[in-house]
This record gives structure tokens, sequence and C-alpha cells, in this order.
């Protein structure tokens, strides 16, 4: 099968702004597509690794951004991609006219509105484009993206696009859908973590079988995919963070800010970021967020699984 760049007739540019487990693999997806890919990351080590790949470095965005059709930006938040595009090593300024700059970040689609005009302003396109399906799907170049502006920005970041995802669905022809897609899709993925955790925690208070619980309810009317995701993490013992517990502070608070601004009640989302805000303040902030378990088994006096190999962990 020949490559996305070999069709085009030219190699086709990315730059990747962001190597971290989502980002990493984005760049690699696309790379694999045959794009000629750079790599900026805050952390030089991430560098090292895109180039070990075979991909190419950048000393800073600026750099990474300086030959590229197409720019990804696969940072944590709105100030991030703002400070991406406008700081003092920003990628604006840099791009090539014409070039299209997508942006992967969950943030507020009225901060995703500002960033398009003053991206468009300059001659460039914008691409409000978050994405979903974790760094597993990252890696196979299978993601979700949630994407809206102008169809000059989807044909410029087609090649890119296609390296990285399984399912594009165009929402829209203005910034703005993207984002509030995404939102979403984080309303109900923060309610159903926090669920999941609530019930399997319950489960151990009543004295169930874990495993079987686990086998019981994935065969079940009550699973979801986040209680047959996360609820294998909380059966190992194991808090290392795929997704953190500050991911969803951050985003269901931007659910909260969104639903006030439109007087609109988000009763089960605003109970959600209650628990997520409680197991940050109990230090688990960076951790995985199937930790609500443990917030649980703290608030309950209930043993979890692996409780006893780390004794701050309840």
């Amino acid at each position: 099968m020949s490559s996305l760049a070999e069709n085009s007739g030219s190699t086709v540019v990315a730059a990747v702004i962001g190597l971290g487990s989502m980002g990493l693999g984005m760049a690699r997806s696309m790379k694999r597509a045959g794009l000629d890919v750079i790599g900026y990351d805050i952390t030089p080590a991430a560098v090292d690794r895109f180039i070990a790949d075979g991909g190419r470095g950048a000393a800073t965005p600026a750099g990474a951004a300086k030959e590229a059709d197409i720019v990804v930006s696969v940072v944590v938040n709105g100030a991030q991609t703002e400070a991406v595009l406008f700081g003092p090593d920003g990628v604006a300024r840099m791009m090539k006219p014409g070039a299209v700059f997508i942006s992967s970040a969950t943030m507020d689609p009225a901060v995703a509105r500002d960033l398009a005009q003053r991206v468009e302003a300059l001659g460039l396109h914008y691409l409000d484009a978050p994405i979903s399906g974790g760094a597993a799907k990252a890696a196979q170049g299978a993601l979700t993206i949630m994407a809206s502006g102008s169809r000059q920005a989807f044909d410029t970041a087609r090649p890119g696009l296609d390296a990285m995802a399984g399912k594009v669905y165009e929402l829209g022809d203005a910034a703005g859908k993207g984002a509030a897609f995404k939102m979403i899709n984080q309303l109900l993925a923060g309610v159903h973590i926090a669920a999941a955790c609530e019930a399997i925690t319950f489960a151990a208070k009543q004295g169930l079988d874990l495993d079987k619980v686990y086998e019981v309810i994935t065969a079940s009317a009550g699973n979801s995919w986040m209680f047959e995701n996360r609820v294998p993490h909380v059966l190992a013992g194991d808090y290392t963070p795929l997704s953190s517990i500050e991911i969803f502070v951050k985003d269901l608070g931007i659910v909260q800010d969104m639903a006030r601004s439109e007087r609109y009640p988000v009763p089960l989302a605003a109970a959600a970021l209650q628990m997520y805000l409680a197991a940050a303040g109990a230090g688990m902030g960076r951790d995985d967020d199937s930790s609500l378990a443990r917030l649980y088994a703290q608030l309950s006096g209930t043993e979890l699984p692996g409780s006893n190999k780390d004794p701050q962990s309840l």
C-alpha cells in the first residue's frame, strides 16, 4: 500500500508539539504513513525517543513548525495551546502561509473560537480537533477525532488526519464545535469513571469477589466502557497514570463553567467533579483516574486489592 505522502505527489511535513503518550503515538503514526515528522516536547528525553524512532527533533515549537504543512498541538488545555501558538517560541508567526494548525487539546469552545480567529488572521488555517481513544489508539493511528473548521483546514490537514485517526468526524465549518463535542464526551467519561469506582468499592465493602463482580457486570446491563476499562486497574492495585485525576478536575471544571454560562443544570457532573477534587486534595491528582476507588475506600474503611502495597494510598 502506498503512503499518503506518495499519493499526494510530494512529502508532507508535519510538526507535533507535545510528545507525551498521545503525541508520540500520533507522531509515529504520521511517520509510519510516510509523512516527514518533526517533534518537539519540553522534555528533551521525549524528543530523543522520537529521534531514535527515525523522526526529526527540534529545540523549540517554532523550530519544529517552520517547515511544516501541518502543525499538531497535543497539549493539555487552552492556555497551553495559546502558549504553543503565541508564546515566546510560538509557532504562529513561523508557520508557512496556508499551513494548518490542528489543536487536539480539550478546551472551552469559546477559547477554541478565539484562538481560531487569531490564527486565521495570520493567513493560516485552524482545525479544532480534540481526540479520544487513549495512548493505545494513538499508537495504532486509530484515534477518534472530533473536528470542526473550514474546508481548507480539513483539506490541508487530511494527510495527518488519515494517518492518526480511525474515525474523523467533521462537525462543522468553524472552530468550537469540535471542542463542544469533546466536552460532552468528557462529561460522560468523568461521570462513568466515578460511577465505576463507586460501584466496585461498594462491592468490596459487601465482601464480594471483585474478579467475579467484574465478570458479571461486564456481561450485564450495568456495564460501561469505563467500567470495563478502568476496573482492571483497581483489581490489579495499579494506579500508574494512563489518564490522571487532574485531567477530570480540569475537564469537568470546564463543563461546570459552560453549564453555568448557559444556566443549565449538570448535577451528576458536579457530584463527580467533587470526588475528583477530593482525590486530588488527598494527593492522588497525578495518579490514574481510577484512584477514585481509593478515595471511596478511604471514606468507607474498605480494603481494595493491593492496598497493603502502598500505605499512603488509603
